[in-house]
């Protein structure tokens, strides 16, 4: 007997399967049980060769960007610096741009950004703490995310879940014993 079944409806049972099958094995893990608490965030005025500092020493990809009350008004990447140093541009070569973008221009008003504010991603994607991490399986592997900021009950940061967090409780789950 043949079935007749649009592809996109055969691709959404097998992704529900595949869900279905991490439900299994990764059963009640909540965001709060894998997130990392001990975070490194910058503030809308974070100077720009501060933020940068932070995130070598840390050897970090992505400051969460928070307001005086913890709640996320965006979030920085390295990405972002590329960005706005501008890869493409000039003959110069891109450490010179960094370099460039980081330097304050010491100037009142300036095109040029000075502070993590200018440059961030305002709109971020999270997850709550009690939200269950095998729905953030999609966000990674399909969204193209690979920082996701977890939040409290008051809509505070409390963690951050990267790409290695979920690689890791994927492993330990998917391990023979």
């Amino acid at each position: 007997q043949v079935l007749d079944i649009p592809r996109d409806d055969l691709e959404a049972l097998l992704h529900e399967a595949e869900l279905a099958s991490w439900r299994r094995t990764l059963g009640e893990l909540r965001c709060a049980d894998v997130m990392s608490t001990a975070m490194v965030t910058a503030e809308f005025g974070t100077p720009l060769a501060q933020a940068w500092a932070l995130m070598r020493q840390r050897r970090i990809k992505a400051l969460p960007v928070i307001d005086r009350a913890r709640r996320i008004v965006g979030i920085v990447t390295v990405a972002d610096f590329m960005r706005h140093a501008q890869p493409d541009a000039a003959p110069l070569g891109l450490g010179r741009r960094l370099r460039a973008l980081l330097a304050p221009s010491g100037l009142v008003h300036s095109d040029k950004p000075e502070v993590v504010g200018q440059i961030m991603t305002r709109q971020v994607r999270v997850a709550s703490a009690d939200r269950l991490v095998v729905e953030l399986v999609p966000l990674f592997s399909e969204g193209g995310h690979h920082h996701i900021p977890i939040l409290d009950g008051e809509q505070r940061l409390a963690g951050i879940i990267t790409q290695s967090d979920l690689v890791r409780v994927l492993y330990r789950a998917a391990k023979p014993e």
